[in-house]
């Protein structure tokens, strides 16, 4: 199996080998492992994602997983979960069989807001494992590669209510994560650091005041240091400024109610704190390549 090498400067995608737009309207993407790591040799090099959380479920084959510097063996049935901004690689056997689930991660933490304790268990990196050397996972794997199944078939079908199966599809594969995970197992990537402890604080707090348009310094206050470390925490991190992330998160926001939402473009700007339709527009343009009435008609049209 080839060794997946760790690279001087993480990449950050939004899909593997997909540097292109910064953001994207679909809030998950299904593929098989093999459709995209065949285009690369059967090697994912080490990389991260700013604001994508993945699932990767293995049914058979083998492969070599690399989460924040610490090598794992894989073998299938198998699955890895991945955060945002965690630095990750795989090395897979040619013809490996399994699934890849990427979706925003605020989304997960949405769907999992009405069960206390089950985001924190995937905040950091974990590997379930049945056949793999030290393997650690309990129950039936069954259960999960079901609900990966079912996850796949609800994301290539177009029956009614499409988005709504797609969640309880979703959620459905979490729990069954969250279920197949033993109680006493510790989170891949060892102890947290100071950096990352400040980045996933961070990204908390931006998700729940966006729409207020904090400023950098209000909230690296609330986290108890200056604009200036959260900015280097986020650069050494992503290698993005703090308020990157802050837009970032205004933009996928506006993306979303763009494409799954009837309300005009006026109103969404309100809706996230811009009472000049014009610059709303600007903001979205600059950071998005198109307008906002652009944006809404591509994504009806994919």
């Amino acid at each position: 199996m080839k060794p997946t090498h760790p690279a001087p400067a993480l990449p950050a995608y939004q899909l593997y080998g997909e540097p292109g737009a910064a953001f994207v309207a679909e809030r998950l993407h299904v593929e098989t492992i093999s459709a995209r790591s065949r285009l690369h040799d059967w090697e994912i090099r080490p990389h991260r994602h700013e604001v994508l959380f993945q699932i990767l479920h293995i049914t058979s084959g083998q492969a070599e997983a690399h989460l924040d510097g610490r090598a794992v063996p894989l073998a299938g049935p198998a699955a890895v979960t991945v955060p945002a901004a965690t630095a990750h690689g795989f090395a897979f056997e040619p013809g490996i069989d399994g699934l890849v689930v990427t979706v925003q991660e605020p989304h997960v933490r949405q769907l999992l807001a009405a069960e206390p304790g089950l985001w924190s268990l995937f905040e950091r990196s974990r590997v379930l494992t049945w056949a793999s050397p030290g393997a650690r996972a309990q129950g039936d794997p069954r259960p999960l590669g079901a609900a990966a199944r079912a996850l796949a078939e609800e994301f290539a079908g177009h029956r009614p209510w499409r988005a709504a199966a797609i969640d309880a599809a979703l959620l459905r594969l979490l729990l069954a994560l969250a279920r197949a995970l033993p109680a006493d197992e510790p989170a891949l990537g060892g102890p947290q650091g100071r950096a990352q402890a400040h980045l996933a604080r961070y990204r908390a707090l931006v998700d729940a005041r966006f729409r207020l348009q904090p400023s950098v310094a209000d909230l690296a206050a609330e986290l108890g240091i200056t604009a200036t470390q959260l900015n280097r925490v986020c650069r050494a991190v992503l290698g993005r400024g703090a308020l990157d992330l802050l837009h970032a998160r205004m933009a996928l926001e506006a993306q979303r109610q763009l494409a799954y939402t009837t309300l005009s473009v006026k109103r969404i700007g309100l809706d996230l704190g811009f009472a000049d339709p014009g610059y709303f527009t600007r903001f979205f343009q600059r950071l998005c390549g198109v307008s906002p009435t652009a944006w809404r008609a591509q994504s009806r049209t994919r």
